[in-house]
């Protein structure tokens, strides 16, 4: 079982590629497998050696159960046995997690990438207990915590992650930063990988380069060879190489948080992940599916610049 300590580098989040009629309510079979398969040997190429699939951008929110079991099972084979993929399997109750997760390890998956349900907000109690059963339902499964505020109805706090580090198949959590951020991962001192945002690694990397040894990205669907040159300046403790390229991830990724910040950005966030795929070339994302198909326009061309700069960092890295 891959552990805490084995996580280093950028672990790239994929999106999942869609055919020319996924947005219909009567489409089925809408993910794209020949791009899907194209898209993930073009990650890989470019130096990312770690893979999550099914988060937001993923949409895990409108995959069928049919169509999450297609596509991990592409990205498995397309990766093949030096690549560890970690599968998305968020759904609104603890035993439809678990169905999920146990089909796809059974695909090959290494590992899942586990958020909790979104209906009621949960209390640390409750947040812990949901993965203490996963873990207990899947023994020896990796499990990646998602821990997304707005999306989820709430932060987990330091001290639900200190209990969280005490389950043994509870190996990373993806982290959407702010002022808890250096808070948590010191709380786990290591026994959980504590995943910054990409554009947020140099700083705490630099602060803890023994504790913030990975981070997440999902822009390794736009620029890959970017997000592989601040894995090898930041494992490679080249702090000012390091802060020159962080700089330009954060300036690729600015216009996509509409007004901002990620509160507002969270509501569409499916629909904005999109048109940044979209717009940076690299993949055939295709048109989103129901229900989250529209945005704001002043969100969508945020987005549209957004892809265009991560589409300028891969020329630059590339």
């Amino acid at each position: 079982m891959i552990t805490a300590t084995d996580l280093a580098g950028v672990i790239g989040i994929v999106p999942t590629p869609a055919t020319p009629d996924a947005e219909r309510w009567d489409a089925e079979h809408t993910v794209n497998l020949p791009e899907t398969e194209r898209m993930v040997r073009t990650v890989i190429g470019d130096g990312i050696t770690t893979l999550m699939t099914t988060g937001t951008f993923g949409e895990c929110a409108t995959l069928t159960a049919g169509e999450l079991q297609e596509f991990v099972d592409c990205v498995v084979a397309a990766a093949g046995d030096g690549v560890p993929v970690f599968a998305g399997i968020t759904t609104l109750n603890t035993r439809d997690t678990i169905h999920r997760g146990r089909a796809l390890v059974q695909a090959g998956a290494t590992g899942l990438f586990v958020g909790r349900p979104m209906w009621l907000a949960m209390d640390d109690a409750a947040i812990v207990r949901y993965y203490r059963d996963i873990a207990e339902a899947l023994p020896g499964v990796p499990l990646v915590v998602y821990d997304n505020p707005p999306a989820f109805k709430g932060k987990i706090s330091a001290e639900a992650y200190e209990r969280l580090a005490d389950i043994p198949e509870v190996i990373a959590a993806k982290h959407t930063g702010g002022p808890a951020l250096e808070r948590d991962l010191v709380a786990v001192a290591g026994r959980l990988c504590v995943l910054p945002n990409a554009p947020d690694w140099y700083p705490v990397a630099r602060e803890h380069p023994d504790l913030a040894r990975a981070c997440w990205s999902g822009a390794v669907a736009c620029a890959p060879a970017a997000m592989a040159a601040l894995e090898t300046a930041v494992l490679g403790r080249d702090w000012d190489r390091a802060e020159e390229v962080s700089r330009r991830v954060g300036w690729a990724e600015a216009p996509m948080f509409a007004g901002g910040g990620l509160a507002e950005f969270v509501n569409y966030s499916i629909q904005l992940g999109h048109v940044r795929f979209q717009h940076a070339g690299l993949v055939d994302i295709g048109p989103c599916r129901p229900p989250y198909l529209e945005a704001p326009a002043g969100y969508v061309a945020g987005s549209v610049e957004c892809g265009r700069r991560w589409a300028a960092l891969q020329r630059e890295f590339g």
